[in-house]
């Protein structure tokens, strides 16, 4: 999200086995765009632990978005050039209910449940409203206006007296 605020560089967070045609898009666009591109892609390794081995790697990755854990999402700028909002949410709403059975998948996270018993549960409760504050940030950035503006402007709000 940093690199976003800069206002020039082309970011997307993506998630392969969640939606290959987002993954797909992505990587077009990244690479069709003249200024810098960063790609954040969730990528499970053999130090999460997954419970139904690396061979469901892309599974992961699906389960990931769908409980809310990853979000995917692209930011482009030459869209704010032509007065849209260059930051488009492409994940669906999670399926809250699934999330810390996302986390029970990985051993990174049942390890916390041995090691601290007592404070996993609300660490995982945490985990959950992180991602669920992430989520709504995103929302609201969704729906930021861009409309009338042109590169370079900052969009104007009208005050209560009517004057801007």
């Amino acid at each position: 999200m940093i690199a976003t605020t800069y206002g020039y560089d082309y970011v997307a967070q993506v998630a392969m086995g969640a939606n290959q045609g987002h993954y797909l898009k992505a990587l077009k666009e990244a690479e069709s765009y003249h200024g810098p591109s960063l790609i954040i892609a969730y990528s499970p390794c053999i130090s999460h632990g997954l419970k139904k081995g690396m061979g469901s790697a892309q599974m992961e990755q699906k389960s990931a978005v769908e409980c809310g854990y990853w979000h995917l999402w692209r930011y482009d700028p030459r869209l704010e050039e032509q007065g849209r909002n260059p930051f488009q949410l492409d994940s669906k709403e999670p399926d809250w209910s699934k999330f810390k059975d996302f986390l029970l998948g990985e051993v990174r996270y049942t390890q916390l449940i041995k090691s601290f018993p007592k404070q996993a549960d609300e660490l995982f409760d945490a985990a959950k409203e992180s991602a669920q504050w992430r989520y709504r940030s995103y929302q609201r950035m969704v729906e930021a206006s861009f409309a009338g503006t042109t590169a370079g402007e900052v969009p104007v709000e009208e005050t209560a007296g009517g004057e801007n």
